[in-house]
């Protein structure tokens, strides 16, 4: 094996450079590897800067140990170069130890933990688990999508989106550099509005009427008319609920900010049932629709059982459907803005909510009236006040 040839560099104390034979020409000359020594307790110190097509230059290299030997002066302990690989390693992890920290940090509350896990494993694991950050390419993305090809948009987007959180998690932990590209998702074409017909509804009212265990009939009930989420639903406490103001308070909902959505007459005498029961049944349990022996509910197969029995259809999600179902009645109520709509559901983006605008034919027509009837006015007085100025200027000659 050929020796390797450092040359120094006579104007600069400790600058050498290396000459490649296999990288292209730099100007016609061979690409320079600069670098600079110093020693640290007696030890001999090589620490490799970069290569001239890079824009490294002797005095480049010059300033940066200039920088080091005063650190060194001023107390701080240079690293050798193992130790900074070590450190480099610390700040920039693989993909597969950004998630374990990820999901560690964020704890079992953490909202569709098992979907993303099993995202992750299906999807971003087998392909990019072991690389680093740093070695991302937009080719790497290209790879996770092909190999989701005849995946829904929204699929492609979620397990993409995914991989993004955690990314941006290990850079505001300083444990990864920030990614040098931007991920692009695919635009979700497969947006779903579940509701229900007028006779699909009065089907399921009737069946959580006569339901058995009315405390899971009223949870149903508190879904159709409120909008709330089933994990808002769940984690729902007495405390929350207050009949004075009228007002449930949502702690750590979606979106992570407490809101706050009024409480309607029926859903007043309905929590008011729900409380008496739950004081009854359960006595130390601080949850509104509380589950196994009195603890915070986590599911509810009952009503996979109501849906069936109220003969809703299968695609139906009975929560999730629900809450698309009271933004669509209030839409074509035509009583509602797509704003005032929004605040009862909590949206976050407004963009959200516009899903609901092609609800809201009522209420567009009233607009197209009342913009039509100003118009109108205002033509109609344009046209007056011309012909009074024909007749004035008539009257006058």
């Amino acid at each position: 094996m050929a020796k390797r040839r450092f040359v120094k560099v006579k104007r600069f104390v400790g600058v050498y450079f290396e000459e490649s034979k296999t990288r292209p020409r730099v100007n016609g000359k061979p690409d320079r590897h600069y670098f600079y020594t110093f020693k640290r307790n007696g030890k001999f110190i090589r620490r490799f800067v970069g290569w001239a097509s890079e824009g490294i230059t002797a005095e480049i290299t010059a300033h940066l140990r200039g920088r080091e030997l005063r650190k060194i002066r001023n107390g701080e302990d240079a690293k050798t170069a193992k130790e900074i690989k070590a450190e480099k390693l610390k700040t920039n992890r693989t993909l597969n130890e950004l998630k374990e920290t990820y999901f560690s940090s964020k704890g079992l509350s953490l909202k569709g933990r098992k979907t993303d896990l099993n995202r992750w494993e299906k999807h971003i694991q087998p392909i990019l688990g072991n690389k680093r950050v740093s070695e991302l390419s937009e080719l790497d993305i290209e790879r996770i999508k092909r190999s989701m090809k005849g995946k829904k948009p929204a699929t492609i987007a979620n397990a993409l989106e995914l991989l993004r959180r955690i990314i941006n998690f290990g850079v505001k932990r300083n444990l990864c550099p920030p990614l040098g590209f931007t991920i692009e998702l695919p635009k979700k074409d497969n947006e779903v509005t579940e509701y229900l017909s007028e006779e699909e509804s009065k089907r399921l009212i009737e069946i959580l009427d006569s339901w058995p265990s009315q405390d899971v009939a009223r949870m149903v009930k508190l879904a159709m008319l409120t909008g709330m989420r089933r994990g808002e639903i769940f984690k729902l406490k007495i405390k929350d609920i207050d009949f004075i103001q009228g007002l449930i308070t949502l702690v750590n909902p979606k979106g992570g900010k407490t809101q706050h959505i009024p409480i309607s007459k029926p859903v007043k005498e309905l929590l008011q049932q729900q409380i008496a029961w739950v004081k009854e049944k359960y006595p130390e349990s601080p949850f509104v629709f509380p589950g196994r022996n009195g603890g915070q509910r986590v599911d509810c197969s009952a009503v996979e059982r109501i849906k069936k029995a109220a003969g809703l259809p299968k695609s139906f999600r009975p929560f999730h459907g629900l809450r698309h179902h009271f933004a669509v009645t209030l839409a074509s109520s035509g009583h509602f803005t797509l704003d005032m709509i929004g605040e009862l559901l909590t949206h976050k983006d407004t963009k959200v909510t516009r899903r609901y605008a092609k609800f809201l034919p009522e209420a567009k027509r009233k607009a197209a009236e009342e913009a039509a009837k100003l118009i109108s006015e205002n033509m109609d007085h344009s046209f007056t006040s011309k012909v009074v100025n024909f007749k004035l200027k008539k009257a006058s000659r």
